[in-house]
């Protein structure tokens, strides 16, 4: 996405709507008419945004670990509110540190159950696929996405997949999503990682979970 890896890193807007633009306009270059959408993590909220917007070309919609509200929008306490702000803080700080304790944070949260092989390469992506600015402003915007009215008006065929013991209250957030698209299908995940790894029996939980649901939803426009 716009700001990290080989797009361009110098960007003057980092917005839930830029994203969606960002979309349609991959989605309009490579001329697909009709398509199953994947939206992961953040990537979730612009997906739905996107079916929403586009409910012609949207065949089915398929959410991994996604959420309808990020951590601002969904704190209830004002501590819960602290620890949101502290995180973001701690990237703008830490990140391009060559210290990897900064980094580890996001470590613990998407590989929980990641081996050390694993927290070392995916740390090194961390650190190689944005500026510090960039990841402070990420997780900035991140925090204040709130799709919970917009799903309600997804059309398509929606399969909403979540580990069930990820970190941060995510899978609750997976809950409020099926609750919300009305042609929406919850399924567990038997993991605590939010990024799945080959090894990790989640990941063929989930790819046997896709072969169910596309068989199950046909459209010949996909």
């Amino acid at each position: 996405e716009r700001g990290c890896g080989l797009s361009d890193w110098d960007v003057p807007e980092f917005s839930f709507e830029a994203w969606v633009r960002d979309l349609e306009a991959v989605v309009d270059a490579a001329g697909l008419d009709r398509f199953a959408l994947l939206g992961i993590s953040q990537g979730g909220p612009v997906a739905i945004a996107y079916a929403v917007r586009h409910p012609e070309r949207v065949s089915r919609l398929v959410l991994l670990g996604a959420f309808a509200q990020g951590r601002r929008k969904r704190a209830r306490r004002p501590e819960d509110l602290d620890l949101v702000e502290a995180r973001i803080n701690l990237v703008r700080v830490g990140w391009g540190r060559p210290d990897p304790q900064y980094r580890q944070m996001f470590l613990s949260r998407f590989l929980p159950e990641g081996t050390q092989d694993e927290w070392r390469e995916f740390d090194e992506l961390q650190r190689r696929s944005t500026s510090p600015e960039n990841a402070w402003r990420f997780v900035q915007e991140f925090a204040d996405i709130d799709v919970s009215d917009l799903a309600a008006k997804v059309s398509a065929p929606t399969l909403i997949a979540c580990a069930r013991r990820e970190p941060d209250e995510m899978f609750e957030q997976s809950r409020v999503l099926a609750s919300l698209i009305p042609n929406g299908r919850l399924v567990p995940l038997d993991s605590a990682n939010h990024l799945l790894p080959e090894r990790d029996p989640a990941w063929t939980q989930f790819l046997a979970e896709l072969d169910v649901f596309f068989a199950q939803q046909p459209d010949s426009g996909a």
